[in-house]
C-alpha cells in the first residue's frame, strides 16, 4: 500500500473517480455480499443527479439470468471516498431492472417509500453494528490461539490492552474512514467476546439510517481488505459459551423525546409485540443460534422488555 502512496497523490487533471457500490444478491450470515465498480467523471460532482446511471451484469452476482442480464445502478446517496482522497466519491446505488423495476435483492425503494409516509413524527434511528475480526485464514477469530481457546469472556468488553483488544487498529482505520467520509459514526467500543467489536450509526433520519449504515459497512470490508484480515457479520461466529453478534435498533418519535414521551416508548413496544414472530422473520438469517437466551439474548420466540434489563434484548434490543 505505501509503494502506491505516490501514484495516488498525483494530479487528476480535473477528473474524477465515482466508486458505485451496490449490495449484491449472494447473502451470507458470515457477511454482506457487497459489490463495487469505478466510473470516471469529467468534473467533480456537487448533487447526487451529478452521477449517471450505470448498470452491471447481473448474472455474476446472482441478480439477473444470464440471457438477460443487465441491471441498472442508480446513484442514491454519495460520500466523500477515504481511500481515493481528493475529489473521489463512493456512490451507494439502488438495483433495477432496465425497465425499471425493483429487483429482489434491493429493499431501499421500499424503505424509503416507508420512511416518508410520516416523516413528520421525526423518527430518529441508532444503529449498533457488531463484528467479529478473524485472521486471514478466515477461520480463527482476531488474537485467538491457532489451536484452543482464549480466556473467558469478562476483560474484552470496552478493554484496552495488547492481550484483550484484539484489532484496535482495525476499529481505528474503520472510525477515521467513516468520519471522513460523512457516514454518521456515533462511536465505538470493545464488544464481550475476544476479537469483536461494535461501532454505532446515527442518530440518523428516515432512509439516511440504511444509508448510512450500509456504507460503514462497505468501508469495514475495505479497510479489513487493506489490512488482511476479514470481518464476520454473523450472528454467532463462535458456537459455544461466546457471545454472538448482533445490529441494534434505538428508535424514538419527537413524541417519545418531548416532555412524557415515556408513555409513547411503552405504547410503541406494546405494537411491536403483537407482530414479533413477523420482524423476527426479516431481522436476518441465522439469529435463532444467537437468540437463545444465553449471552444477553432473549429466546428467538419470546417478546419481552424492561428498562436497562440484558435479558430482555432481542434483535433490536
Amino acid at each position: 500500500m505505501d509503494a502506491l502512496n505516490p501514484l495516488w497523490n498525483l494530479d487528476q487533471r480535473g477528473r474524477c473517480q465515482a466508486e458505485y457500490v451496490w449490495i449484491g444478491g449472494a447473502y451470507t450470515t458470515g457477511g454482506f455480499d457487497m459489490r463495487c465498480k469505478t466510473k470516471t467523471l469529467d468534473k467533480k460532482p456537487t448533487c447526487i443527479e451529478d452521477f449517471p446511471v450505470w448498470n452491471y451484469d447481473g448474472s455474476s452476482t446472482n441478480q439477473a439470468p444470464g440471457e438477460d442480464s443487465e441491471v441498472i445502478l442508480n446513484p442514491a446517496a454519495f460520500f466523500p471516498d477515504p481511500f481515493r482522497p481528493g475529489d473521489n466519491f463512493l456512490v451507494l446505488c439502488e438495483c433495477r431492472t432496465p425497465k425499471g423495476e425493483i429487483i429482489p435483492t434491493n429493499t431501499r425503494a421500499a424503505a424509503k417509500a416507508t420512511f416518508d409516509e410520516n416523516l413528520g413524527s421525526e423518527p430518529w434511528f441508532g444503529i449498533e453494528q457488531e463484528y467479529t475480526l478473524f485472521e486471514a485464514n478466515g477461520r480463527t477469530p482476531l488474537g485467538w490461539p491457532t489451536n484452543g481457546f482464549p480466556a473467558p469472556q469478562g476483560p474484552y468488553y470496552c478493554s484496552a490492552g495488547y492481550d484483550v483488544a484484539y484489532g484496535r487498529n482495525v476499529m481505528e482505520a474503520h472510525y477515521s474512514a467513516c468520519l471522513y467520509a460523512g457516514v454518521k459514526i456515533a462511536g465505538i467500543n470493545g464488544e464481550v467476546m475476544p476479537g469483536q467489536w461494535e461501532y454505532q450509526i446515527g442518530p440518523c433520519e428516515g432512509i439516511q439510517s440504511g444509508d448510512h449504515l450500509w456504507m460503514s459497512r462497505y468501508l469495514m470490508i475495505r479497510v479489513c481488505e487493506l489490512l488482511k484480515v476479514n470481518v464476520s457479520f454473523d450472528p454467532k461466529p463462535i458456537p459455544g459459551d461466546w457471545n454472538g453478534a448482533g445490529c441494534h435498533t434505538n428508535y424514538s418519535t419527537k413524541a417519545m423525546r418531548e416532555e412524557g414521551g415515556y408513555k409513547e416508548i411503552i405504547a410503541a413496544i406494546e405494537r411491536l409485540g403483537k407482530k414479533h414472530e413477523e420482524h423476527i422473520k426479516v431481522y436476518g438469517e441465522g439469529n435463532e443460534r444467537r437468540l437463545t437466551g444465553k449471552h444477553e439474548t432473549a429466546d428467538l420466540g419470546t417478546f419481552k422488555y424492561g428498562v436497562a434489563d440484558r435479558g430482555a434484548a432481542g434483535p433490536g434490543r
